[in-house]
């Protein structure tokens, strides 16, 4: 007999999940699977349109990603008129980018996870949340609070506006960065610092009652994708891609994203409305891979600059080698990177370039299709279009981040639920331990299969013969 429990409050995941156990014979795990089960065919509906709408358009995917899919759709609109942007325009799209990864990893681990962190994995439901963290350290979350709203601030004094700023478009942007905003910056720099640097201090020491988490949680081999610069530095907007083994090897390296088709390919499952992406040249599943923070600091060399790249460094070492191959340290890594983006905010604060007035080119159709990639907060985004003589857009696909995840989440769904569950019994914390498995990779649904609104979390138990033991819903 299959039996519901429910349990409040909502779940701390963007969007709806269903996750399904498999026992075998003895009542242990035997496979689990990361269900995304809502749908809504962005790609689809975008046919038809100006490509010089998608910036505006794709950005209303999601109101917690908007200004990566601006940035990938601008990018996308520069190869389709063939142009080389202002230097102004680039460092301004630069310093939007950094805001955003700057808000969207505050919201991450000050909102949404930190409240497992510091309040507990089976601490109450109803306050194992960023209100119980408010009662119980009410410093830490404003600080995290307002660590969010200098990353948010920042995206306004761009595109005045915080979320689906029309900005950012094909050839570079509207408009320059006004002396006022760049004081205000200046201003809020240093207590941003201040947040930063005590949110890592913190998190270091919570490491050391982590230890089983650091091994269960999504730790296995993987290949990692992300942007580096010419030289190998951390890369949030240009450079080139780059693949690595969890040995720290390139596997490839100076990849075009022009070319992501002979590198990345889109598998699907009747069971999930979102693809798996993999590596070519290892097949699929063989060749998983994860994008994001994580990612991104493992395939780079260094960051380049000396605050962020000692702690890198020191993540390095914690993590026992070169590349940290635990999906919980994706939340190590989201911290390492809010103050890589501060270390650059501050560099093009000061640079004149940003106050110029040229920082857009103009020009007609001269390509039919074009592919562009940014680093999105949760990882590397693809936008590719295809275009008539008259702009209108044939074909349009997308890869996220999430997407490029999803080998990795249901493997690290699967690796947690081994370690836990022991017959048809699914207690509240463990079933917190399972939602925190998909969180270390702070998945975006909505952006990755493009859906509406926010749904449960929904935990199946069944059996080899495919009975239904329980039931567990999020609401």
């Amino acid at each position: 007999m299959s039996k519901t429990i429910v349990i409040d409050p909502v779940t701390r995941i963007e969007g709806h999940a269903k996750i399904s156990l498999y026992l075998d014979d003895a009542g242990e795990v035997e496979d689990a699977r990361f269900h995304v089960v809502e749908f809504r065919g962005f790609e689809k509906f975008c046919e038809g349109r100006p490509f010089t709408e998608m910036a505006g358009i794709t950005a209303r995917i999601c109101g917690i990603c908007p200004v990566s899919h601006l940035l990938a759709a601008a990018k996308t609109g520069d190869k389709i008129l063939a142009v080389k942007i202002p230097i102004a325009g680039e460092k301004l799209r630069r310093m939007m980018n950094l805001a955003q990864i700057t808000q969207s990893h505050a919201l991450s681990f000050f909102h949404l996870s930190s409240p497992d962190f510091l309040l507990g994995w089976d601490s109450n439901p109803a306050t194992r949340n960023v209100f119980g963290l408010m009662e119980a350290d009410p410093d830490l979350a404003r600080a995290g609070i307002r660590l969010r709203q200098f990353g948010q601030q920042i995206i306004e004094l761009l595109g005045a506006r915080k979320i689906h700023a029309s900005w950012a478009v094909p050839g570079g942007v509207r408009s320059p960065l006004s002396e006022e905003g760049r004081t205000w910056i200046r201003d809020r720099l240093p207590e941003s610092r201040a947040t930063i640097e005590l949110a890592i201090g913190l998190f270091k020491r919570l490491l050391d009652q982590f230890t089983t988490e650091v091994q269960e949680f999504g730790n296995f081999r993987s290949l990692f994708m992300g942007l580096v610069s010419p030289d190998g530095l951390w890369e949030h907007y240009g450079g080139h891609l780059r693949f690595i083994d969890s040995d720290g090897a390139i596997v490839a390296d100076g990849l075009n994203e022009d070319n992501y088709q002979d590198f990345i390919g889109e598998a699907v499952e009747n069971w999930s409305y979102l693809k798996f992406p993999y590596y070519k040249p290892l097949g699929y599943p063989d060749g998983i891979y994860r994008v994001g923070p994580l990612a991104r600091l493992n395939v780079c060399d260094r960051i380049g600059l000396p605050d962020s790249d000692r702690e890198l460094q020191e993540m390095r070492d914690r993590a026992g080698g070169r590349v940290a191959t635990s999906s919980f340290f994706y939340h190590y890594a989201r911290l390492v990177e809010i103050l890589a983006a501060i270390e650059h905010i501050e560099l093009l604060v000061n640079d004149e370039d940003i106050a110029s007035k040229r920082c857009r080119a103009d020009a007609g159709i001269n390509e039919l299709e074009g592919v562009g990639v940014s680093e999105a907060p949760r990882g590397t985004l693809f936008h590719h279009y295809k275009v008539d003589e008259n702009g209108l857009l044939k074909k349009v696909n997308l890869i996220i981040a999430t997407g490029q995840n999803n080998l990795a989440m249901n493997k690290t769904v699967t690796q947690i639920a081994k370690h836990y569950i022991h017959g048809n019994d699914i207690p509240e914390g463990l079933l917190n331990r399972v939602e925190a498995g998909i969180r270390a990779f702070d998945p975006c649904l909505s952006c990755s299969t493009h859906a509406v609104g926010q749904m449960p979390l929904h935990i199946e138990l069944v059996a080899p013969d495919g009975t239904i033991l329980n039931q567990v819903y999020r609401h």
